[in-house]
Parts: structure tokens; C-alpha cells; sequence
């Protein structure tokens, strides 16, 4: 409408949508073919990337509300990644699962697969709103503020049953955290939800708008206050209001931190009060309590939960990467140590949750069995590393390698009490 001209990914969406093309996938498939550039953009609505050239393969990234889940289907991802990938998976830092080296004819019936397994993949990709993170930690923390596993669950399960919010002018995150030990980095996305406290007892979401990771731009405190049961209505109408605002013409300029720059918060805000159809709530001054202290360390190791006798162990994930029989492994540990459950973090690592006292000698053994460990120096509790060139075309070094081998030669040189920050171009 403004006379701009529509970059290619908008044009493949208008000329044909990726949802609207499943047939076409499986025909492909069915073919051992890959995609032109076009489907390329259009497959990853299923949440299926050809890596071309560093992989001729396709990549599939899942999607898990609030990063948790249970042993039998991290089981059963273990199972498909030696059926249909490459025999490992990668942790994501947004507490999700990558599975790589998929051939184009087990493309289809890998993302079928994995919704056989209760999971999807749908929407993790192109311009959809990404997995939702969660505090690792909901549930089970003991100085956390409030569970985000409802709300993390509820906005999951709203933008899969919702055609209009796919296709935004770019992809989207959306992170809650609920003020437990382990921050969620909620401000690294473009809606931010952090718990906070209020004096009078009350607990609301602080409404955080327009981080975006790699740019050095984290989601900014906008003053709005939402009670937590209306976060996906909230989010819905900020989403909303994106859709209407953000740049369709510069792929450089259509996340939502530029539609912030370029239109004030206010503004913006004022646009999701249309959509939401009503005025926002705003926090009274010196009405809220600072969050409870964060701890960088709590992500690995054993670490007591709120309920009594009960224990959370954080395994450490070299680079983020995990074998077949690593899954497989701990997999067995989360269904005889523990409740069940297994916990991506942010750290590209994982936790262990429910684990008796009794039990955690003999989950340490059968975690450290499988060539992993809950014990990690400060270098390795903050080691986080991207694919690299070995799987991502736009990467320039071998991240994960190369961050492997950083880490080994420096733990035997230098003694460090809490992670360093190094910032490697891509």
C-alpha cells in the first residue's frame, strides 16, 4: 500500500501458503527431492530447513511449550534421530530440540513421527512465533513467584490453533519467566512476561517488548503490568498489532524492535489497546518488589526443589549436543531416578527433575556412565554455541568445535567463579 516492494519470502507466502502445500511436501519427498529457495522458506512453516550446501539434508526443529518433556518421548525423539537423522540431537538456546541430516524422503514421515510422540514441529520456523520458553525450574522452585507452565502451554496451544497469527512480517519470541533461580532470558525476546511481586501480594507479568538476540537489544520495561491469566490475550493483541506495523519490504528491519523505534512504545501500545479493547494496566510507582535473585550456576548440579526430598539435577550438554544413546540414557535416568520429566534449559543443557535423595548417587553414575556430567566449571556452565559451519550456511567457523576446544584449554589454565561472555562472529 505504500508503494514498497514486498521481499521474496512475502511473495512466496502470497503466491502459495506453506500450510497449503503439504501435499506438495510429501510429493517431493516421495521424490527424494529437495526444495528451491521458494519451498525452502515455505517448509520451514513445518518446521523442516534444507541446510544446503554445509548439509544437503533437512534439519527439523521441534517445538516444546516451556521446554519440558516427558522420557518416553525423549525417548522416542532419540529413536527417530538414528531412524531418520544423523543419530544426535542439539539443545537450542530456546530450551527446544534440533534433529539434523534428515534425507528429503524421510522428511514427512519424521514430522509425523514426531506428533505420533504427542510433539510438533509445526511453526518453528520462517515467519511464526518460535517455541515458547518458560522457567526450567516451573513447578518445582522453590523461590519462584508463580508456575509458567500454564501460561507457556496456553499461548502454545493458541498460536498453533490460529492461522491468522502465522505469517508475521518476521519470526517472534515470547518468554515467561516466573522469578525462579534459573532466568529464562526473557529479555532477549520480543515479549518479555516476567513475574514480579507486588506489596500487596498480588502477582502480575511485567509486559517487556522488542529484545532481539545478536543485536544487543533487550526487551524494554514498557510500565504494563498484566494479571497472568490475561498474557495470551495480551500477547495475542502486541502480536496483532505487529502483524499491521512491521516492515514486509527489509528482512533487516521487520522485527519488532524497529516497529518500536520507528513508532515510540506508546504508540505502539496504544495499538495494542485497539486490539485488545481496552486500556492496559499500568504498575503504580514503588508498588512492586524487585525479582528474587538469580543464580548462574543453578543450571548444573544437584540443587534442592520446594518439594521435601526432592532434588533437580542439571546435567551439562558439551556444546549442546547429544548422542542417540546419551538420549536414550538419560532418558531411562528421568523414568527410574526421577518424576518423569526432562527440562531443556536456555544453557543448552538439561534438567533432571524429581529425583528422591535416595536416588541421586545412582542417577549421578548412570548420567556420568553416558559421558556427561553435573559437575561443570564456571567455563563450561556458561559455555552456549550456535551450529557453526557445519550445519548453517551463514555461520563462518566451526562454532561448536571451536568452542570445544576453547573450553578445554583454558579450564586447565585459567580459574574462573562465574561465566565470561565472548562474542564470536558469525
Amino acid at each position: 500500500a505504500a508503494g514498497g516492494k514486498l521481499s521474496d519470502p512475502e511473495k512466496f507466502k502470497r503466491e502459495e501458503h506453506p500450510f497449503d502445500a503439504y501435499e506438495r511436501l510429501k510429493a517431493q519427498g516421495q521424490r527424494n527431492e529437495y526444495p528451491k529457495p521458494p519451498d525452502n522458506f515455505r517448509w520451514r512453516y513445518y518446521g523442516l530447513f534444507y541446510v544446503a550446501p554445509n548439509q544437503n539434508s533437512f534439519m527439523c526443529r521441534l517445538r516444546m511449550p516451556n521446554g519440558i518433556l516427558n522420557a518416553l518421548q525423549f525417548s522416542g525423539l532419540a529413536d527417530l534421530a538414528a531412524r531418520y537423522g544423523g543419530g544426535y540431537s542439539h539443545v537450542t538456546t530456546r530450551a527446544n530440540l534440533q534433529i539434523r541430516e534428515i534425507e528429503a524422503k524421510n522428511a514427512v514421515p519424521m514430522i509425523e513421527a514426531v506428533q505420533d510422540l504427542g510433539l510438533c514441529s509445526r511453526g518453528s520456523g520462517a515467519d511464526n512465533i518460535r517455541n515458547v520458553t518458560g522457567s526450567p525450574t516451573a513447578g518445582i522452585d522453590a523461590q519462584e513467584l508463580l508456575d509458567t507452565r500454564p501460561y507457556a502451554r496456553e499461548w502454545h496451544f493458541h498460536i498453533l490453533n490460529d492461522r491468522s497469527l502465522t505469517g508475521l512480517p518476521r519470526k517472534f519470541n515470547v518468554g515467561f519467566d516466573g522469578g525462579g533461580v534459573i532466568p529464562v532470558l526473557e529479555d532477549t525476546n520480543d515479549i518479555g512476561f516476567q513475574a514480579v511481586a507486588a506489596k500487596d501480594g498480588s502477582v502480575w507479568f511485567r509486559l517487556c517488548l522488542g529484545g532481539l538476540t545478536g543485536h544487543r537489544a533487550f526487551a524494554g520495561d514498557t510500565g504494563v503490568i498484566v494479571k497472568p491469566a490475561d498474557a495470551t490475550r495480551v500477547a495475542d493483541a502486541v502480536v496483532r498489532a505487529f502483524i499491521d506495523t512491521g516492515d514486509r519490504t527489509d528482512r533487516t528491519k521487520a522485527r519488532l524492535k524497529y516497529v518500536l523505534e520507528r513508532l515510540g512504545v506508546e504508540k505502539f501500545l496504544e495499538l495494542v489497546e485497539a486490539k485488545l479493547g481496552r486500556k492496559l494496566d499500568r504498575a503504580v510507582e514503588d508498588a512492586l518488589l524487585p525479582r528474587p535473585p538469580v543464580d548462574r550456576a543453578a543450571h548444573i548440579g544437584i540443587r534442592s526443589q520446594r518439594q521435601d526430598g526432592l532434588n533437580w539435577i542439571g546435567v551439562a550438554v558439551p556444546v549442546g549436543r547429544l548422542t542417540v544413546a546419551q538420549m536414550k540414557g538419560l532418558a531411562e535416568v528421568a523414568r527410574t531416578c526421577g518424576d518423569g520429566d526432562i527440562r531443556l534449559t536456555v544453557w543448552q543443557n538439561l534438567l533432571i527433575s524429581g529425583v528422591p535423595l535416595e536416588k541421586i548417587d545412582a542417577a549421578k553414575r548412570q548420567i556420568e556412565a553416558l559421558g556427561l556430567a553435573i559437575e561443570a566449571s564456571a567455563i563450561r556452565r556458561g559455555l552456549v554455541a550456535c551450529t557453526g559451519n557445519t550445519g548453517c550456511k551463514f555461520a563462518a567457523s566451526d562454532t561448536k568445535g571451536h568452542a570445544e576446544q576453547i573450553a578445554q584449554w583454558c579450564e586447565t589454565r585459567v580459574a574462573l567463579d562465574t561465566p565470561v561472555n565472548i562474542h564470536l562472529p558469525s
